[in-house]
């Protein structure tokens, strides 16, 4: 029995596994809002407390760089460690796996279903070609994978966390915007959960794109803005311009990233966008302009255009969190 999780700086989502029951079929399962606890001890004791299902194996996706088993996370005042995890769960050290959450999402990706993706662009996929992942959360994620001769092996990856490229003049004049807030300016500041506000306020302060006094109210209000900003930008009723000109632009920049993340690996197997706000925002992932400036590498274009582009819109951190942990199980037992 397996308990896996993924642990973002937003939520948290905590499930228990079994290997006679695979990685897609949670036998108990919680999500909290992870800024309410002091540690990942606490919201894991509190789970198996409720779940009252015994476990002897854990592997948790952490939104962060994990070296050593140790890991600060990103966006969350946590440090986490394999050993004091182990100690605190009474469990086996060897027993407890923590993995970067980009690379839980690339190990998911050979297991996913048909259900589980969106398909943007059909493409012609290369057998065994490179896959590349990409995934705005609360933060941006990326990661790959490579085949091995027998089966795709996850790297992962800080790539978020790289500079900013602006592609057109709308964009430079953000980054002169952003420059004036942060000394360095990666694409997670534009392109995530924590980057959207930044996008609303550019094109509010500098743009001067009015709101509706209600709904700039209601931004304000809120401890985040991302979500409101973008079921207002998709309201079927009354949508708001101005959340609707900041959804476009992320996603302009988004498809850009998308593109470099498939150009940097020569993704020929695909890109595969995860997380929750490309779930949220998949109306202008959909959007032909999103295909057109992901395409939009020069001499490259007729390439990117073969590249597929899939959108994950099932939770596929924990998936690939607990498929490594059940695949360590079952090697530690043909080692036994």
């Amino acid at each position: 029995m397996l308990i896996a999780g993924d642990i973002g700086g937003t939520k948290t989502d905590l499930a228990i596994f079994s290997s006679e029951a695979g990685p897609h079929s949670p036998l108990a399962q919680t999500r909290v809002h992870s800024a309410d606890y002091p540690s990942l001890q606490a919201i894991v004791k509190e789970f198996l407390g409720k779940a009252k299902k015994p476990v002897d194996r854990a592997c948790f996706a952490i939104a962060g760089p994990v070296i050593n088993g140790r890991v600060r996370t990103t966006n969350l005042p946590w440090v986490i460690e394999d050993v004091s995890l182990a100690e605190e769960l009474n469990l086996n050290l060897k027993s407890v796996r923590l993995i970067n959450d980009l690379e839980a999402i690339a190990r998911a990706v050979p297991i996913l279903r048909p259900s589980d993706v969106n398909t943007i662009n059909d493409g012609e996929p290369v057998p065994k070609g490179t896959i590349g992942v990409i995934a705005p959360g609360t933060g941006l994620g990326e990661s790959f994978l490579t085949w091995d001769g027998s089966r795709y092996l996850a790297h992962s990856s800080e790539g978020g966390h790289s500079d900013f490229a602006p592609t057109d003049e709308r964009q430079i004049r953000l980054l002169e915007y952003m420059l004036k807030l942060f000394d360095h300016v990666s694409f997670e500041h534009v392109c995530s959960g924590i980057g959207i506000p930044h996008l609303y306020r550019y094109l509010r302060d500098v743009e001067h794109l009015l709101e509706k006094p209600d709904v700039a109210k209601l931004i304000d209000s809120v401890g985040d803005p991302s979500v409101v900003i973008i079921e207002q930008a998709f309201d079927p009723t009354n949508p708001s311009k101005l959340c609707a000109a900041t959804i476009d632009l992320f996603a302009s920049i988004l498809a850009s990233e998308a593109g470099n993340l498939a150009v940097k690996f020569l993704a020929t197997g695909g890109v595969y966008l995860a997380g929750g706000v490309a779930v949220h925002t998949l109306p202008a992932i959909q959007a032909p302009a999103f295909f057109q400036r992901f395409k939009r590498k020069g001499r490259f274009a007729e390439l990117m255009g073969r590249i597929p582009i899939h959108v994950v819109v099932t939770p596929a951190a924990i998936a690939g969190a607990a498929a490594y942990g059940l695949e360590n199980a079952a090697a530690g037992s043909a080692l036994g």
